[in-house]
């Protein structure tokens, strides 16, 4: 199983741009808890699940407006690249590399 428990320095590739965010993630068996933080506030993990090397989530954000997600991303080693799905936006792509030291 990869390891997954750090800080992560994430690009999501959204129709309004690129969006940086900081996931922090915390893994219990294949079980994964955590937090995403971007520039209007920290979003809560929910439903984290690893298998094998394939992480799978879902967030709810309530700013500015209400809306799911939910991702999929392949990890090898230390980046992560996949999509989020963001309700009408549709499914954009995340990149992300683990800060160092954060293993």
């Amino acid at each position: 199983m990869s390891s997954i428990d750090g800080k992560w320095d994430c690009i999501s590739q959204t129709p309004m741009g690129d969006q940086p965010s900081v996931m922090i993630l915390k893994s219990n068996g294949n079980a994964v808890t955590g937090t995403n933080t971007n520039m209007l506030g920290t979003i809560e993990i929910t439903n984290g699940k690893l298998e094998g090397n394939v992480f799978t989530w879902d967030m709810e954000m309530t700013s500015p407006f209400p809306m799911k997600m939910s991702g999929e991303v392949v990890i090898t080693g230390d980046s992560l690249e996949g999509k989020i799905a963001a309700g009408f936006f549709g499914k954009s792509g995340i990149v992300g590399k683990r800060q160092a030291g954060n293993a």
